[in-house]
């Protein structure tokens, strides 16, 4: 039996659409869009690296990591008041430090409301186990 689910809703919508443009800002290293959309006390977790806000657009600006591509397989939100956790599973293409890295990660974001805008104040990459 096929399951129906139901529409996303508009906030939903929302919080989706942020997160994947978040994808292309940093591919583009579009630090500029991306240091109004991170909250200054934002931490970033790269295969357990932890990163301040600073840390994480010096990264993307001199291309210690270079974001190509995000091949996003799910993806889905959940609201717990004015927060918003996106879960992701996505394959992501990149050159980290010199070297090519395509990658099947577990990413999941935090988001939170600040007057009419989200920002991001966490997002964590845990490498999925992909058999051969």
């Amino acid at each position: 039996m096929t399951k129906i689910l139901p529409a996303p809703s508009d906030l939903e919508t929302e919080v989706i659409a942020l997160s994947r443009q978040k994808w292309l800002w940093m591919a583009e290293r579009d630090v500029g869009a991306l240091a109004e959309l991170f909250h200054a006390s934002a931490i970033f977790v790269h295969m357990g690296a932890t990163m301040t806000t600073a840390k994480e657009l010096k990264i993307i600006a001199d291309g210690t990591i270079e974001y190509k591509q995000v091949d996003i397989e799910d993806i889905s939100v959940r609201f717990i008041d004015d927060v918003a956790i996106v879960a992701s599973q996505l394959v992501l293409h990149a050159i980290v430090a010199g070297n090519v890295a395509n990658n099947p990660f577990s990413v999941t974001e935090t988001y939170i409301k600040q007057g009419n805008d989200w920002v991001l104040a966490a997002l964590a990459f845990t490498k999925r186990w992909m058999p051969d």
